[in-house]
């Protein structure tokens, strides 16, 4: 099997062509959006009340005729079939729709949400392999040793500690043993870079350390497996040094599961930081979308929920992608 896969063609993976697979997975994507969007419209419309409902509590009485005036020009007197045709309808010509509380269009508001989101989730992930996956591989090559117990430890208190609070953990340190504290509006990279990436750096130690700690359970795990196989005894029999053994040999075989842990992370990420963006004061994607699920803002859930989808299906097609490059014996179909 091993040979099979070596003798593939340089432009096929994992026994079929590139532009084949990769057409097949965005084939199923699409299909994963679609059911997508039908779960989050629906949830949204069983969930009880809506945007009006919300006005009104906070306004006070209304009038009935007001009421169904707003129905009307929100859409909302739709049948529910009829609001999800228009839905589709916007995503498939580039209009996202307006946002029912700010009466702004949706893509407007979005927008600046995206990258602020995105960065931290980024810097969290390098952060988290920067420190767990070499955290692993010497764990796993100093077993049973003190070091690595206290590297076990390490990363066990990782996995205990909610990132949110060790953020908040973080913002106290600083006040109490440097008498200051990071900025607590967001501060744009061109407006000042400095105060930008420090108020970034926080919340991604913060997140990284604890995705961190279960990478380096996981890269444990995996390093130790692959440590008994009979290449690795093969290499050391050969003479060649230890870096090469752990670090070019166990480390590349050991990555699968790995890789995996990181793209997962990585997607879980871009939605789920709502209490370090509120504890951060970061106008992130997951903090924003918290504030529109109260308000029933429908337009702005859909699309912030179906780019956290995207985000979920890119990632594991990536991971899927390097599966192929890391392993030649990887082979999906024929």
């Amino acid at each position: 099997m091993v040979g099979e896969a070596l003798e593939s063609p340089p432009h096929a993976v994992w026994g079929l062509p590139v532009k084949t697979y990769i057409a097949q997975r965005l084939a199923i994507a699409l299909l994963t959006l679609f059911g997508m969007s039908l779960v989050i419209f629906l949830l949204l419309r069983l969930a009880p009340g809506d945007i009006v409902d919300v006005l009104f509590s906070t306004g006070g009485y209304v009038r009935p005729e007001e009421r169904v005036a707003i129905m009307k020009e929100l859409g909302l007197d739709k049948p529910i079939w009829a609001q999800y045709v228009e839905w589709l309808r916007q995503i498939l010509t580039g209009d996202l729709g307006k946002s029912y509380r700010y009466d702004l269009p949706a893509w407007q508001i979005v927008k600046p949400l995206i990258p602020v989101t995105v960065e931290l989730a980024i810097l969290s992930t390098v952060f988290a392999v920067l420190l767990g996956v070499p955290t692993g591989v010497v764990s796993a090559v100093r077993q049973d040793t003190t070091l690595d117990y206290v590297l076990r430890v390490f990363s066990l208190a990782g996995l205990s500690m909610p990132s949110f609070w060790l953020g908040m953990v973080i913002i106290l340190g600083l006040v109490a043993w440097l008498g200051w504290i990071p900025p607590v509006t967001y501060v744009p990279p061109g407006e000042n870079f400095r105060l930008h990436a420090i108020q970034f750096l926080l919340p991604a130690l913060a997140v990284g350390y604890r995705s961190s700690a279960l990478m380096t359970r996981i890269t444990r795990s995996a390093v130790l497996e692959v440590m008994r196989e009979d290449y690795i005894r093969t290499a050391w029999a050969k003479g060649q040094s230890g870096r090469v053994v752990i670090w070019r040999h166990a480390l590349k075989n050991a990555m699968l599961p790995v890789i995996t842990v990181i793209g997962i992370e990585f997607a879980f990420l871009i939605g789920g930081l709502v209490v370090t963006e509120t504890v951060f004061n970061l106008p992130g994607v997951a903090r924003f979308l918290v504030q529109a699920i109260l308000w029933r803002d429908y337009p702005i859930v859909q699309n912030l929920v179906m780019f956290i989808a995207i985000v979920v299906i890119l990632s594991n097609l990536l991971v899927d992608m390097l599966y192929g490059w890391l392993d030649p014996r990887v082979r999906y179909g024929e």
